[in-house]
């Protein structure tokens, strides 16, 4: 399907771009399976429009998502432009990512079995795979106050700054990035983390945890890797690819 005119829009290229790229966020994450129904949510901030960011339409599956269906809200709950609905709990969580880190544009939250498994874990995340150490010198812990509401914004906030990736604490989990690619890739390796502690833990024998030292060099280089230019650009590529040969039409 073709693309709108934006001259009908009232938008532009840069937003129409990030558009497109959330709501091909939506679809990937649809396409790995990691949907609750029409929860959990994914927003993008809007280009050179400040303390507005773009968000699902409530009610929406995330394999109906497309960029002209995607809400823009500012930073105190109004919906900007076209009418909308979105999820409150969803505004506040991001809202307080957004406001806290003015270095980020997009916030991946997500609630699936493995990640609500691990948040329910004392220990968290247990470095017991490499998986694991690519995340974990990035990863922060949010606590569990009940659902999101605006209150929990500020302690999500506080809770983002110097870290990329949450744990919200019986819940799920957070990812932030300067880009969708950037946000993508560290949730995809924390969420398989996740994944291969729950499986490890089922084989019911004692776990191998990596020694510190073998840690904090492996901390190191991923943190350069990541630094330099590897931030998520080349797997991005490979998961559009795979939405564009299976029809899909977010790009509407």
């Amino acid at each position: 399907m073709a693309e709108p005119d934006l001259s009908l829009t009232g938008m532009d290229d840069a937003e129409w771009r990030a558009r497109c790229d959330l709501a091909a966020l939506y679809r990937v994450i649809d396409l790995l399976g990691w949907t609750d129904l029409i929860y959990t949510h994914m927003s993008a901030r809007v280009p050179g429009q400040p303390g507005q960011f773009l968000i699902n339409r409530y009610g929406e599956l995330f394999e109906e998502v497309t960029a002209s269906s995607l809400v823009k809200v500012d930073f105190d709950g109004n919906v900007v432009g076209a009418e909308g609905r979105f999820n409150p709990a969803g505004f506040n969580i991001h809202s307080g990512a957004y406001l806290a880190r003015g270095d980020i544009n997009c916030v991946i939250h997500l609630h699936t079995k493995a990640a609500i498994a691990v948040a329910a874990q004392k220990d968290g995340l247990l470095p017991i795979s490499q998986h694991s150490l690519m995340v974990l010198g990035v990863l922060g812990y949010h606590d569990y106050d009940g659902p999101g509401v605006l209150e929990e914004r500020e302690a999500v906030g506080r809770d983002c700054v110097g870290r990329d990736l949450l744990i919200l604490r019986n819940h799920g989990l957070l990812g932030l990035g300067t880009t969708p690619q950037a946000a993508f890739k560290r949730i995809y390796y924390l969420q398989r983390a996740c994944e291969i502690q729950i499986d490890a833990l089922a084989g019911g024998r004692a776990l191998e945890l990596i020694p510190d030292h073998v840690q904090r060099a492996t901390f190191a280089l991923w943190r350069e890797r990541f630094a330099t230019g590897a931030q998520g650009e080349v797997e991005w590529e490979t998961m559009l690819r795979k939405l564009d040969r299976d029809g899909a039409d977010y790009r509407r």
